[in-house]
């Protein structure tokens, strides 16, 4: 089994938004805001070649943006999901599962492509089942006013008309090597793969630690639906990975790709050693 690192995009968000009630002040040392205080993210995916499968976790933002809503996003697609494919010998048509931690755009965008542009999107991947958990895609269907704006339609819809999207309920063993764990602070049912790779563990930390950044247990984003439910589903999480049971692989993190835990002298969490895949 191998395991890669995918780019697939950098984009921009705000940086109160992406840290809370946490002041700039302290924000500001590992996550540097630009001149309208947005701070840079990466749309970082994760692809294993496992014997005959091929499979992607989560799919970035995608190329279907307009031009307005790339600007509100500052989305820098000079490198694309096919770009980085390509550079391994890849081709979208070679995806066997897409795993969905979530159907906010930055993590779905890329799942679908224009059939015409504007108007009707398609499957990105027509030989790929999609993986997503069951109360997850009905929160997204009816999304509640304050998450509406992350859950697009031409993400979505397409993947539900199908016939390729499987729905999963609760933590599930998707294979022998991953278990996907649900939490629910951050959005219903978000799903996060722990894998099992070189006798070490990863676990995909999507948007329950976004960035290095997000370490301290009080950073928690305001986009959070629950924020003290991301709190209690947290503190257990840094506990496991400080205590060495795996490593942190960030989906958001401009500049690293997974991260060590440690817990400091004064019971705080923050980075350890931070490495890419390649280097383990």
């Amino acid at each position: 089994m191998l395991l890669h690192a995918i780019e697939t995009g950098r984009f921009k968000l705000d940086g109160g938004a992406m840290f809370g009630v946490v002041p700039k002040v302290l924000w500001q040392r590992t996550n540097p805001a630009d001149e309208n205080n947005r701070i840079d993210m990466a749309a970082r995916c994760l692809l294993i070649e496992d014997n005959n499968r091929l499979i992607l976790i989560d799919t970035g933002i995608g190329t279907k943006s307009d031009s307005k809503f790339a600007a509100n996003y500052a989305i820098d697609n000079r490198i694309t999901l096919d770009i980085s494919l390509e550079k391994l010998g890849f081709t979208r048509k070679d995806i066997t599962d897409v795993i969905l931690t979530h159907l906010h755009f930055d993590h779905c965008g890329g799942s679908t492509e224009w059939e015409i542009p504007g108007e009707k999107a398609r499957p990105a991947f027509v030989n790929a089942n999609y993986y997503v958990q069951k109360n997850h895609l009905s929160w997204a269907l009816a999304p509640n006013p304050r998450e509406k704006a992350s859950f697009l339609n031409e993400n979505i819809q397409p993947l539900v008309s199908s016939g390729q999207l499987i729905e999963l309920e609760q933590n599930v063993d998707l294979f022998p090597w991953m278990e996907l764990i649900v939490i629910n602070g951050h959005t219903e049912a978000q799903q996060l793969p722990l894998i099992t790779w070189n006798n070490k563990k990863y676990l995909f930390a999507a948007d329950l630690f976004p960035t290095v950044g997000h370490l301290p247990l009080p950073f928690v984003m305001s986009y959070d639906v629950r924020p003290l439910v991301t709190l209690s589903e947290r503190l257990p999480i840094l506990e496991s990975a400080a205590q060495g049971e795996f490593y942190l692989f960030l989906e958001h993190d401009p500049i690293h790709e997974c991260v060590e835990v440690i817990k400091n002298e004064k019971g705080g969490f923050t980075a350890g050693e931070k490495f890419k895949l390649t280097d383990n």
